[in-house]
């Protein structure tokens, strides 16, 4: 399923490399990898790791921020569109 490569030119060795997991998270990528059609645990692995380092995505401050986010919703300290605008005095064009 995977063409990626990680920037190499191409004539990188293969490596074994090993880690430990608990057996419901091994459950877990089992069942991940089986149903997004990938051919085997490791293509799964290998993508998802070269997916995380190519496009990394939230780092630590971003995910404190979402989760801070989620819990001025949660306590209902958000403001609409129409009261940030008259707060920041902004138009809505």
């Amino acid at each position: 399923m995977s063409e990626a490569t990680t920037g190499g030119d191409g004539d990188d060795e293969i490596v074994t490399v090993n880690f430990k997991v608990t057996e419901s998270f091994l459950r877990e990528i089992d069942d991940t990898w089986q149903g997004r059609g990938f051919n085997s645990r490791s293509e799964f692995i290998r993508y998802t790791l070269r997916d995380g380092i190519e496009f990394p995505t939230f780092d630590r401050d971003e995910l404190i921020a979402l989760l801070q986010a989620e819990a001025d919703v949660d306590a209902d300290r958000t403001l609409t569109a129409e009261e940030a605008r008259e707060r920041f005095g902004t138009s809505n064009e």
